[in-house]
């Protein structure tokens, strides 16, 4: 079970580049598609949002193992592919995720961070 993850999120697409955009998406989605074909990750979800006001139009949320996360990060396609739909698209961004035991984790270290803060001076 994945433990870490991606979350790539984007705003609305540049204007006048729209068409482009469906193309670098269209991109996107294959790419993730060979990845989990390979077994470089566990899995991906692709959400769009409804207008809300907000910057968010969409995200994936690539899932996998740490040591496969930090793989796919490496890779020059997906870089290559980042590049291309940060010049495509507005709020363009890649964050770390952690999920199932990586939350746990993470939640851990922030529970012991807030104790230490807590302690008197």
């Amino acid at each position: 079970m994945a433990d870490a993850g991606l979350f790539i999120g984007w705003g609305a697409p540049v204007r006048g580049r729209e068409e482009r955009g469906l193309d670098v998406f269209q991109e996107a989605l294959a790419l993730e598609a060979s990845l989990q074909e390979e077994g470089a990750i566990e899995s991906f979800e692709v959400v769009l949002l409804a207008p809300h006001g907000g910057g968010l139009a969409g995200f994936v949320l690539v899932r996998g193992s740490r040591e496969q996360i930090a793989a796919v990060r490496e890779r020059e396609d997906v870089n290559r592919l980042n590049v291309r739909a940060a010049l495509i698209v507005e709020e363009f961004g890649v964050v770390d995720a952690y999920l199932n035991e990586g939350l746990a984790a993470q939640m851990e270290t922030y529970r012991e961070a807030t104790a230490e803060l807590a302690a008197p001076v």
